[in-house]
């Protein structure tokens, strides 16, 4: 399902611009140095497994701990469902995370849910978007 529904009119060229970040984010999900700056520099994620951080720099650590763990082994991909501009410059796009867990030495406790309900906040930072929010809750 790949709808987009506003709460104010859509810029065109705002919807494409967020799709393209959207597809940034998941192309960079193992670049630690391309991630981050994807998102705002006081950015707030909740992760899968429900840890939060705060911060570009917390987020950028907690990623370089995880590629260096079996985590590495662990990809997403991302369908946009829904995008609504709460004011011209904050949108809010609702998207369907699918979890491909390919550790194989994971037990069933330690596996991730294969799919998660994500919401990110996006804020317009000059003429580009960049995630202020990232939450994702699991769907089991």
């Amino acid at each position: 399902m790949d709808t987009t529904s506003s709460t104010l009119p859509a810029d065109d060229a705002d919807e494409q611009r967020i799709r393209e970040l959207v597809a940034r984010s998941q192309v960079a999900q193992t670049d630690p140095d391309v991630l981050p700056a994807l998102h705002t520099a006081d950015l707030v994620i909740v992760n899968l497994a429900g840890r939060r951080l705060f911060g570009r720099e917390a987020f950028a650590s907690a990623m370089a701990e995880a590629l260096s763990s079996p985590l590495k082994d662990v990809r997403t991909s991302l369908a946009v469902d829904d995008i609504r501009f709460t004011t011209p410059d904050v949108a809010i796009v609702s998207l369907t995370k699918t979890v491909h867990d390919e550790r194989f030495e994971a037990e069933d406790s330690s596996r991730l849910p294969s799919a998660g309900a994500m919401t990110y906040v996006l804020t317009r930072q000059s003429d580009d978007w960049r995630i202020a929010l990232a939450q994702t809750t699991p769907v089991r």
